[in-house]
């Protein structure tokens, strides 16, 4: 029977090895570097602790580096000595179990054994999940490189939890693991917190591993599964159903796996719509559209447009579509409640209006995959739903060049709300419009959305006149908006938004817009007729003539509100490089040298605003 033991986990190992030469990878254990343990900046002694047997794959010794399979498993002939003492070791194991401690260091997560080789292969071979060790700990030292850095992130959530088994190689991930599970402060987790995580994980880790998915990316799987599902929602399910939700977040995996991130689809090229054979319609022979809320429109301009948009989408296809409207959807629950409601109504195409609906968004799209769903937010990275936002930094940039032809005194304020992707970009955009009109102007920028301070009354108090706020631009001759004169107004037109979608369901392009796992965002601005400026009549000719030729510009593609803007602190001011790319707009996370202000600390915005930032914050995505 032991030496029958030794011959399957032979095979294992052999089969191990061809495998990883034909890949041109090391056949045998990686051996902890002389380099890592001289440069490590420090030595720490972490006693008896529990080892992650998936972590364990290297030695401390190179002697016993071939002695062994990449996955620990032996190579050496059954008539071998080793092979004695490995069968020796497997029969202690099965008559009362291994109990001595093994010996090891610890260096990026990963465990080189310095005593106990083939206590490891043994407990390796019988499916073991941890083994006792003395362990050692090397600390890299500090720089930018994303593993190390995700590493002291690590470092501050084992002090939290003790635990060692999730292994995050990119910033910012153990911070999202700690919101996903609810527990997003730095209080030490309770032994109860530590043991019901612990058996969740290694439910979902058996489930996963099942499903002959890559074993090195158990943890970013479980991240993404609970930011779905929900932590306190499933960590009472069983193997068996996790083994079902898995094949439906495949996608979700892999966009994370491969850092496949957002595709931006900035044209709009769709075809007059048609009804695609493609396209599955109800008995009624309409398509079903539904409009997902968190507010109302008698209270909301925000779901008062969306909902003009939905009048102006049914106007347009008369005919072809129904739609169906959920207003106050302001809970997970209520979510839940609305989307089944608009698929047993037969819903083919949802879309919800806010940012903040987007996990249950994600959600329902996986438990729905002949659902299309999409999300009103910016640059998120969800395959299962598709995102939409207006290009609003086109109209900023005009309200800029507006306010600077009427300042008297070269000051100009800015009230913004979040610090999101695309809120950013408007605000340098506002600067550069001023700044191509006054090269004197400067932006007083105030945040309405802080804890303390901040807002329009910042701006009345340094008698600014000229002020944008919540997109439109007013002169303020009193100290409340009681005085202010509406000079511009951003204006979307969301029903050219929800038509052209609609037609790409209906005339078939839908999916000839898939990019792998990659999300996909429409990013939609002047030139697709989603955008414009509303001016006040009130305005100069002059000024009135300067906003018609920069739309006109604009819509044409002959002028970018970014050309010429510096867009890192070591760029040359003389370089006349083309304007920036997309994606690069929308990650900034920085303001031009015309504004004065800054980007606030996420703990300075009132609580609403935080949960928006959580979302698509630029602070959240770029560690500020």
């Amino acid at each position: 029977m032991l030496l029958e033991e030794y011959r399957k986990a032979l095979r294992q190992g052999l089969k191990e090895v061809k495998a990883a030469a034909a890949a041109g990878k090391e056949t045998g254990l990686l051996v902890l570097p002389e380099s890592m343990e001289a440069k490590a900046v420090r030595r720490e002694s972490m006693g008896v602790v529990e080892i992650p047997m998936e972590l364990i794959d290297g030695t401390y010794n190179a002697m016993r580096c071939n002695d062994f399979s990449p996955g620990y498993y032996p190579v050496l002939s059954e008539e071998s000595e080793f092979a004695s003492k490995w069968e020796m070791l497997c029969k202690a194991h099965l008559d009362e179990g291994i109990r001595d401690p093994i010996k090891a260091v610890e260096y990026l997560h990963h465990f080189y054994v310095i005593e106990g080789h083939k206590r490891v292969s043994v407990l390796k071979h019988f499916g073991a999940i941890s083994v006792p060790g003395t362990v050692t700990r090397l600390y890299p030292p500090h720089s930018d490189d994303p593993e190390v850095m995700a590493y002291y992130e690590f470092l501050n959530f084992y002090q939290m939890t003790g635990l060692s088994f999730l292994v995050f190689k990119r910033p910012g991930e153990y911070q999202e693991l700690l919101e996903a599970v609810g527990m997003p402060g730095r209080d030490p987790w309770s032994a109860e917190d530590v043991y019901r995580f612990r058996s969740f994980y290694y439910m979902f880790r058996d489930a996963y591993l099942r499903r002959d998915m890559d074993p090195s990316y158990v943890s970013q799987a479980f991240l993404v599964y609970i930011q779905i599902f929900g932590y306190r929602a499933c960590r009472e399910k069983m193997t068996s159903e996790i083994l079902k939700d898995l094949p439906k977040i495949r996608q979700e995996i892999l966009n994370r796996l491969e850092n496949a991130g957002t595709t931006v689809v900035l044209d709009d090229a769709v075809k007059r719509p048609i009804i695609s054979p493609m396209v599955s319609m109800p008995a009624g022979g309409k398509l079903c559209v539904a409009f997902l809320h968190d507010g109302s429109s008698s209270t909301s301009r925000w779901e008062y447009g969306h909902e003009y948009g939905r009048y102006s989408l049914e106007n347009n296809m008369a005919g072809q579509i129904r739609t169906l409207s959920y207003e106050n959807v302001d809970t997970d629950e209520k979510a839940e409640e609305a989307f089944e409601n608009a698929v047993s109504e037969g819903a083919g195409v949802i879309f919800t209006t806010t940012p903040k609906l987007l996990m249950p968004s994600v959600k329902q799209a996986v438990l729905h995959p002949d659902v299309k769903i999409l999300n009103c937010s910016l640059n998120t990275t969800y395959p299962s739903v598709r995102t939409y936002y207006p290009r609003l930094y086109e109209a900023t940039f005009i309200k800029g060049a507006i306010a600077a032809t009427l300042t008297t005194d070269d000051r100009i304020g800015f009230v913004a709300d979040y610090p999101t992707f695309g809120n950013i970009a408007g605000i340098n955009a506002f600067a550069q419009g001023a700044r191509m009109v006054n090269a004197n102007a400067r932006i007083y920028l105030t945040w309405d959305t802080l804890r303390e301070g901040g807002g329009l009354e910042e701006l009345h108090e340094l008698g600014i006149l000229y002020i944008d706020r919540r997109g439109r631009l007013a002169a303020h001759s009193g100290r409340n908006l009681d005085g202010a004169h509406n000079l511009a107004l951003a204006q979307i037109r969301w029903g050219k938004f929800y038509l052209s979608i609609v037609r790409r369901v209906l005339e078939g392009s839908w999916k000839k817009e898939l990019r792998g796992s990659s999300a996909i965002n429409y990013w939609w601005g002047m030139n697709q007729g989603v955008v414009d400026v509303l001016c006040s009549r009130g305005l100069p000719i002059g000024t009135r003539r300067l906003v018609s030729v920069l739309r006109t510009a604009l819509q044409a593609g002959r002028l970018d509100p970014f050309y010429g803007l510096l867009m890192s602190p070591d760029q040359d001011p003389s370089d006349d490089s083309a304007p920036p790319p997309a994606e690069q707009i929308l990650s900034m996370n920085w303001l031009s040298p015309y504004v004065q202000g800054r980007i606030p600390a996420f703990e300075e915005l009132t609580d609403a605003a935080q949960e928006l930032v959580k979302l698509q914050g630029v602070e959240r995505r770029n560690g500020l």
